[in-house]
């Protein structure tokens, strides 16, 4: 065939292009394919014991029985379709009694408040032993982390002085051995210094306490405005994940502090304010394809019935009812948001919201598998070609968001792997690979 280029001629330039990519590729490595928890959990450290996260599934059951004896009550009060009254209920029944927690963190920031320096340090070194005595009796959730107070001047000796206490006695217990898929959290993040100073702080515990370089990985909260835009008009998000040096894990949202720093008063501060999807989305875009997980933040609204005690009255009992309803759809309404939103995670502060957070999630999912299950199969078939489905065009990123889909599905137990796999059909293999490309592949080969 006839050309006219000089390849040749070009080595330089395709020499420069493909460096770039190279580095593209290294900066946005894209989804790593591991679970992500649909929630953390936070509690205050005070309160923190190595049996924490199986009570908190006793709680949760209780309320659900008491507030939802069946599943019809429960899609009521929820809006979830009648077609999945009964999967959602059973699978959120099955849930809280299997991993009732898939995240905690347990909080000596807001949720532990300011107290003596004493009284901090003899917590620290308690939740620590508490910690070290879940990892041997297997009572901690799959995921597991602390969160310190923030950074900057007022507070950064007493929160590097807590996690050291913290880090300290948790390597002398166990040996230097951390929980599974451990983390920590800084929150208030306003400039990049901060992460910084941190990664620094990291490295040196590191290396004193015998650990794995690496081994100390963290999330960093997005509650203030600077956070979203920085002082020269840009979001510092991108900045914060670089000088992580590859430690920052996920970037959670702060709902409440990053409405008061734009002025909207408490009376408007809500999940689903304009403001929060604003910077939600500056989020998701300053962060796409880096590989950091996403969060959501928290309903504040507790389901937990205005009046106490054995000896209520009739009247009461019904108010109780209708507060915990109230709350309870909130609860729901707001975590469908974040989903529609493309937020898979996101906060819950009492055991009462586990029923909402999950069943929200499992109603998500179920209500889409049927459609995505389609669009799959037929992308696979077709050998990555573009492909039309309905009123919805695929190009080939999209097959490994659709796979990405059944796997956050499974991960969080709203769907069975053979669910999936008569939806798709795909070999069991090729799901638990989770690698859209690498199926493609090997059915071509």
């Amino acid at each position: 065939m006839r050309t006219s280029l000089d390849n040749d001629a070009l080595a330089a330039q395709a020499d420069r292009l493909r460096q770039a990519n190279l580095r593209f590729a290294e900066r946005f490595p894209g989804e790593s394919g591991r679970r992500q928890p649909v929630h953390t959990v936070y509690g205050g450290a005070q309160l923190f014991r190595a049996d924490s996260t199986p009570k908190l599934g006793g709680v949760a059951l209780r309320a659900l029985e008491e507030y939802a004896p069946d599943a019809d009550v429960f899609a009521e009060v929820l809006g979830i379709p009648a077609v999945l009254a009964e999967t959602v209920y059973g699978r959120v029944l099955e849930k809280l009694r299997r991993e009732p927690v898939e995240d905690f963190r347990i909080d000596f920031e807001d949720g532990y408040g300011n107290r003596p320096d004493a009284e901090e340090d003899g917590h620290a070194e308690s939740v620590a032993r508490e910690v070290a005595k879940g990892m041997q009796a297997g009572t901690l959730p799959p995921f597991l982390g602390i969160r310190i107070k923030t950074l900057n001047e007022e507070l950064r000796a007493r929160s590097v002085r807590t996690l050291d206490i913290f880090l300290s006695t948790l390597a002398a217990e166990t040996g230097g051995a951390l929980p599974d898929n451990f983390v920590l959290t800084l929150p208030k993040v306003t400039i990049p210094e901060q992460v910084e100073f941190f990664v620094a702080v990291l490295g040196a515990l590191e290396e004193r306490l015998g650990l794995e370089r690496g081994a100390l990985r963290f999330e960093i909260m997005v509650e203030t405005p600077q956070s979203i835009l920085g002082p020269e008009g840009r979001s510092q998000l991108p900045d914060f994940v670089a000088r992580g040096e590859g430690r920052i894990t996920g970037a959670h949202f702060g709902t409440y502090d990053y409405t008061a720093g734009v002025g909207i008063t408490a009376e408007h501060q809500r999940m689903r304010h304009r403001a929060c999807d604003f910077a939600r989305h500056v989020m998701q875009v300053t962060l796409a394809g880096t590989g950091v997980w996403l969060s959501d933040g928290s309903t504040t609204v507790m389901p937990v019935g205005p009046h106490r005690g054995k000896e209520l009255t009739s009247e009461q009992v019904v108010e109780n009812v209708a507060s915990v309803h109230r709350a309870w759809r909130l609860h729901y309404d707001d975590v469908r948001h974040s989903l529609v939103h493309g937020f898979y995670q996101g906060w819950d502060l009492h055991p009462a919201q586990l029923p909402t957070r999950y069943a929200a999630v499992f109603a998500f999912f179920l209500e889409g598998v049927e459609a995505a299950g389609k669009r799959l199969r037929n992308f696979v078939e077709k050998a990555a070609q573009a492909t039309l489905v309905g009123d919805v065009f695929d190009d080939a990123a999209t097959g490994q968001g659709l796979l990405n889909y059944f796997a956050r599905g499974i991960n969080c137990g709203a769907l069975t792997e053979e669910e999936a796999l008569e939806r798709t059909g795909l070999t069991l293999e090729e799901l638990r690979g989770r690698s859209f490309l690498q199926i493609l592949r090997n059915r071509g080969a």
